[in-house]
């Protein structure tokens, strides 16, 4: 198998590596063992969240697995936060932050202990493009395993998830809601491990990696507490292996057609506005020209399938069983809407693996055909005008009406903004304008889940707009718009509202305005005034000091010439 070590043979191999391979030696390696592919797994086992709390036997799994096949698998630690504890405070500001963490993880790993790939193992939201940008960054071949979707949790019949808890809050703050039912709902949403169970953030980028084809066919939509993605994993490490041997890397893999394959998977299962933000990111990891129209021309021509939480009916887990992803891509390959020629990590093509996948069953609901979508085009759109130039981004599923004008409500922090929600001051057909949110004003571009479902448990999800230069969860939906670059630390046109200035939202025409005159802009603007960084030191300010625009997947090493 020497041709399969050929990065670790660089610590392993000659008279000069005998310290480097006395140190494996005291880890109870044996000398046939430095022929073999050094193989890291990159672990995100964490008792912080439920998300992670379920991957230290996939991380066995993966051992065992890469041992089978006859590789040395070494096992590393990678970090996480929990964005639902997060959610709301402070905390949320490190959300993003660890998505570059992460990134950096990887390939500081795989880069400095000459790793010949890499298998990837993560649950909670940012883990996936960490770990996918940490992939592509380093370009040994490698494949993502994602650690499974959480089961529902029931009260009353129903099925529940974390935001079922987010939006009881706004129900029981507005009266309309039990005190029983308020903490019973808290108890039993989430009952064990796996991230969070609709088509949130985890999910939609686990099945757009299974799309993209550097992670197994059905493998994003499994259980984490199943014994299926137990197995999945052991699969993911032999076919790992032999692509170490073939030499198969992410960046043969992750093209601008499989970018296409993976966005349009995004808009066919109504996925989150994150996904716009990591994919920009991705693409820029990845050296692949992708910009944020890109994702608007995916939308025209993709319609929506899926009929999935947050603004539809079911959960991941609803999806798997009704023939999960493999099934959404065979319709759109059908449909002449992938394209089935686009390598995957097992060295088939997109067509050659979905070639089994049987049609649609015509006993579940949860995936439509093609011909009976629930929408024609995709779910999230590109918003453009004054006051975002660069670009926002809008998720206008589940809306009977994707336009408002109103009044501006000013807030130049998330606190204040759900304070004002909770003590009933915001009435039907305002805007509210969140504000020095972005990658550099928040720092670390926070999302707005608590406003935002507050907003639809009061009954407002609809008649209230919502703008921001932050983030929004998976788990929101409503007449939202994030990601407004150029964001307001940097001046942009979201600095200069004030408080009762007309605003529209208008998802038909793809516009985002103020609807004032460029003199009046103009003015405010020669007025404005950066105001102080809220941090000097730490990550934040590191952050906050290297971010690009939301526009650009707001990342770190986006130099310029």
């Amino acid at each position: 198998m020497s041709a399969a070590n050929r990065r670790s043979k660089n610590i392993t191999e000659g008279v000069a590596r005998a310290p480097n391979r006395s140190m494996f030696y005291g880890m109870g390696y044996q000398e046939s063992d430095f022929g073999k592919p050094m193989i890291g797994v990159a672990n995100g086992h964490s008792t912080i969240t439920p998300c992670n709390s379920g991957l230290q036997k996939l991380a066995d799994a993966a051992v065992e697995g890469l041992e089978a096949a006859g590789a040395n698998a070494q096992l590393f630690g990678t970090p996480t936060i929990s964005d639902g504890m997060a959610m709301g405070t402070e905390g949320m500001k490190y959300s993003l932050v660890s998505r570059e963490v992460i990134a950096d993880c990887v390939e500081t790993c795989v880069g400095g202990q000459w790793m010949d790939g890499v298998i990837v193992i993560g649950g909670c939201d940012k883990n996936m493009p960490g770990g996918m940008m940490g992939m592509l960054r380093a370009n040994v071949p490698s494949l993502y395993v994602y650690g499974g979707t959480i089961l529902p949790g029931k009260y009353q019949g129903q099925d529940l998830n974390i935001v079922s808890v987010f939006e009881a809050v706004g129900q029981f703050s507005a009266g309309k809601m039990s005190e029983h039912d308020f903490c019973q709902i808290e108890r039993l949403a989430i009952p064990g491990s796996g991230s969070c169970g609709g088509m949130y953030t985890a999910n939609t980028m686990s099945s757009s990696f299974e799309a993209l084809g550097l992670s197994l066919p059905f493998s994003s939509t499994m259980a984490n507490v199943e014994d299926e993605v137990v197995q999945s994993v052991k699969k993911a490490a032999a076919i790992l292996v032999e692509a170490v041997k073939a030499d198969r890397k992410p960046r043969d893999i992750v093209t601008k057609k499989s970018i296409e394959n993976a966005v349009a998977v995004i808009m066919a299962t109504g996925g989150s506005t994150n996904a716009v933000l990591h994919f920009l990111a991705i693409a820029h990891a990845a050296g692949v020209e992708w910009t944020i129209d890109d994702f608007e021309r995916v939308r025209r021509r993709t319609p929506v399938l899926c009929d999935l939480k947050p603004s539809g009916k079911y959960l991941a887990i609803d999806l798997h069983r009704a023939g999960g992803i493999p099934a959404v891509m065979k319709e759109l390959l059908t449909a002449g809407l992938l394209h089935g020629d686009c390598l995957t990590i097992n060295g088939q093509t997109v067509a050659e693996l979905l070639a089994d996948v049987p049609a649609l069953r015509a006993d579940q609901d949860v995936i439509r055909p093609v011909s009976q979508p629930i929408y024609a085009a995709g779910h999230l759109a590109i918003l453009k005008g004054n006051l975002a130039p660069e670009g926002s981004v809008a998720k206008i599923t589940g809306l009977k009406n994707p336009s408002i004008t109103g009044p501006a409500r000013v807030f130049d922090d998330e606190q204040s903004a759900l304070a004002a929600i909770m003590a009933g001051q915001i009435k039907a057909g305002d805007v509210l304008v969140l504000r020095y949110l972005g990658p550099k004003g928040g720092p670390g571009m926070p999302e707005m889940l608590a406003p935002t479902s507050a907003l639809v448990g009061q009954g407002l999800g609809e008649s209230v707009g919502l703008v921001t230069d932050g983030r929004f969860s998976g788990g929101t939906w409503g007449m939202v718009v994030g990601h407004v670059a150029p964001e307001a630390y940097e001046g942009g046109a979201i600095a200069l509202v004030q408080e009762g200035d007309s605003v529209t939202i208008d998802a038909h025409q793809l516009l985002l305005q103020v609807n004032l005159s460029d003199e009046e802009l103009a003015l405010r603007r020669a007025a404005w005034q950066r105001p102080q960084p809220r941090y000097t030191r730490g990550v934040l300010a590191k952050f906050a000091k290297n971010a690009a625009s939301a526009s650009y997947g707001a990342v770190l090493d986006r130099f310029e010439d």
